[in-house]
């Protein structure tokens, strides 16, 4: 009687989420024979609330890591603003250009000349092709381009001889460094019969790679004055391509690019002229999140029908602690703690193979290729040679507490419907 006496005064006292209601909640998280189902049940949620919070970290970060890899290919080749004359093509691009690259903002401008032609390689192959021409010093400055060249370099491209072609567009056509490209182009001679094609044929003196499909197997680099003549531009150019030291200051660095010219000019930014495909990219990213949010919300409302099972086993269990006088509040706290358990290492679990998968997961990519003998993430139809993840630290906080809160609000309604039964009542529902 005095030991029972203890124990009713120590439930009494006890302080919430004491060491006693730990120990029960851990107890009814055990498996037992007699409870398998409801093991299974807590397995089911635990393993669909890693899954879930697993699954969500790695797309976003895979949707994040294809906006980061296609910014960045895209602006690391296109001017984050382009300027355009108003009337003519720019005669005095020269002084134009230095004044431009004196803004404070700016990183570098360099003028363009810009054209199609039809390419074509020994064996007769052909595809289209854009001809950009850009003067040597601007080009080694282009890092996107100049620092990734695959074969050969650009001593050739410096001296004004030869151009630079793209690795898919060398593999196409069968061609390799040294090897000359034929270009035709529609803006040709003009004659008594009307206007001829040009067809001229340059040595390849290095071959890119930059790691965008789409630009390795269509983009020319030709040297400028060759490109003037050429596409019969004289000694004119017709846009400049600036780079930013930081791509979002487009606003403020506007002004700044209008003043230095002096002179009615046309000016374009990265956002107006990418809007459709990065919008269209930032939608499909919001509704894989809210549509990948309700694996979690189904394993939330597996943690509900396990502890209700659970509540309804214990029963007894739940009479005999009132009545020793455990209070309403600690059986609660008790039921809530055994559905939070499964929610929170069920969350941090998830957080632990997302990181794990999003490290690794060009590997993965490869493997399963070679497992299934197929090329998944086919960089023809995706841009990009690889696959990217680039995890984001605010991302995952949310992820992590959304988790947090689906499993926590889940167990409310079990744990306070087992706070509610009085001992006659718990005795009768078991």
């Amino acid at each position: 009687m005095a030991a029972a006496s203890e124990t009713d005064e120590s439930l009494k006292v006890a302080k919430p989420f004491s060491v006693f209601e730990r120990m029960v909640a851990w107890r009814y998280l055990r498996s037992r024979r007699k409870e398998a189902f409801i093991s299974v049940i807590a397995g089911f949620s635990f393993v669909g609330i890693m899954l879930g919070v697993a699954t969500l970290i790695i797309v976003m970060a895979v949707m994040n890591g294809f906006r980061s890899e296609l910014v960045s290919r895209i602006l690391g080749i296109n001017g984050h603003v382009v300027v355009l004359p108003a009337g003519e093509p720019f005669k005095d691009y020269a002084a134009l250009t230095e004044r431009l690259e004196g803004v404070e903002g700016v990183r570098l401008a360099f003028p363009l000349v810009e054209g199609q032609a039809l390419v074509s390689g020994a064996q007769g192959a052909g595809s289209g092709a854009l001809v950009r021409g850009v003067r040597p010093d601007d080009m080694l400055k282009l890092k996107t381009v100049s620092d990734n060249i695959k074969e050969g370099d650009m001593v050739g491209y410096a001296a004004g001889e030869s151009v630079l072609i793209g690795s898919r567009m060398a593999t196409s056509l069968g061609l390799f460094v040294g090897d000359k490209i034929t270009m035709i182009s529609p803006e040709g001679d003009v004659t008594p019969f009307g206007v001829n094609p040009r067809v001229k044929a340059y040595p390849i003196s290095g071959i890119f790679e930059i790691g965008m499909s789409e630009y390795d197997a269509s983009i020319i680099f030709m040297p400028l004055a060759e490109a003037q003549a050429y596409f019969n531009a004289g000694d004119k150019v017709q846009s400049i391509e600036v780079f930013l030291d930081h791509p979002d200051d487009v606003d403020a660095v506007v002004p700044r690019i209008r003043e230095a010219a002096g002179e009615d000019i046309v000016i374009s930014d990265w956002r107006q002229n990418n809007r459709t495909f990065f919008s269209a990219l930032e939608v499909e990213r919001n509704v894989m999140f809210m549509i990948l949010t309700l694996i979690v919300i189904v394993a939330a409302l597996n943690i509900i029908s396990g502890l209700i099972m659970l509540v309804k086993d214990k029963g007894q269990d739940i009479a005999i602690l009132r009545t020793m006088g455990a209070t309403s509040g600690a059986i609660m706290r008790i039921f809530f703690m055994t559905g939070a358990a499964i929610g929170v290492v069920g969350t941090f679990a998830g957080v632990f193979l997302g990181v794990v998968v999003c490290l690794n997961i060009e590997s993965i990519r490869q493997f399963f290729s070679w497992i299934t003998g197929t090329v998944l993430f086919d960089p023809q139809l995706y841009f990009l040679s690889t696959l990217p993840a680039e995890m984001s630290l605010s991302e995952t906080l949310t992820v992590v507490i959304m988790a947090l809160t689906l499993s926590f609000i889940a167990t409310i309604f079990p744990a306070w419907r087992a706070s509610k039964l009085d001992p006659v009542q718990a005795l009768r529902y078991e």
